[in-house]
């Protein structure tokens, strides 16, 4: 498979913390890949190298045919970057801030008219594009900063443990509309301390105090350890870093 996001040796220090360390990761053009680890791990460092928000301490990261560090304009112009907390503007309603976003895109007319007809129908979010972003429930943000991600048409969607809080009938929904984007041949790389997220993944990367442990497909992972193990370590792993700073 064609590599889209190539990272070597990238690391990420923080005065003596070590966010990120020696990370070498390769991901194929059209996979979903899942980046696992509990709070502390620096999946969001990684991310934000990659994407070409932060400058690694050392190493260097390629995406979409460009050095994240040295063109990320060209980068975030093939990318599309959700966070955590994404900026939704409350007092403005669902429609108004695909709008608001689209300018920002420079994407106007019948080109943005008929991206907001399909992504709103995608996420079924048509019958409620005049409510206020602040009205929402926690899933229904979650749709809507993804469709705003989604409006400049990226080659690589980026997600920070994208269903973080969101209940489960909301999380299905926004696994649904990842799979209907992967056949759109769009790369999807996440986020997640959601084992169960994990095992949609096409390959599951385990990371642990900024260390990639293990890569592989989640079906391989399984053989290797029975499901019961391999939670007792995310848990044993949860625990090791329970009150430490997100990084």
């Amino acid at each position: 498979m064609e590599a889209i996001i190539e990272a070597h040796g990238l690391t990420r220090r923080f005065g003596d913390i070590t966010a990120v360390d020696h990370l070498d990761l390769t991901v194929g053009r059209g996979e979903i890949f899942g980046l696992v680890g509990p709070d502390g791990a620096g999946k969001t460092t990684t991310l934000r190298m990659l994407c070409g928000l932060m400058d690694p301490s050392e190493g260097s990261a390629r995406v979409a045919g460009h050095d994240a560090s040295r063109e990320s304009r060209q980068v975030k112009d093939r990318i599309g970057y959700m966070a955590q907390r994404f900026g939704l503007y409350q007092d403005l309603t669902v429609e108004e801030n695909m709008i608001f976003y689209a300018d920002l895109f420079g994407i106007e007319g019948t080109v943005r008219a008929d991206l907001t007809v399909r992504l709103l129908r995608m996420t079924r979010m048509e019958p409620f594009r005049e409510r206020q972003a602040g009205r929402l429930s926690g899933g229904m943000k979650q749709k809507l900063a993804l469709m705003c991600t989604l409006l400049h048409r990226p080659e690589i969607l980026f997600l920070d443990e994208p269903t973080n809080g969101v209940d489960p009938v909301s999380r299905r929904d926004f696994w649904a509309i990842l799979y209907e984007l992967l056949k759109d041949g769009i790369t999807i790389f996440l986020t997640t301390a959601y084992l169960d997220e994990a095992e949609r993944c096409n390959r599951v990367g385990m990371m642990h105090k900024g260390k990639l442990i293990r890569c592989a497909p989640p079906q391989e992972l399984k053989r290797e350890m029975d499901s019961a193990t391999l939670e007792a370590a995310f848990i044993k792993m949860i625990h090791a870093t329970e009150g430490a700073a997100r990084v």
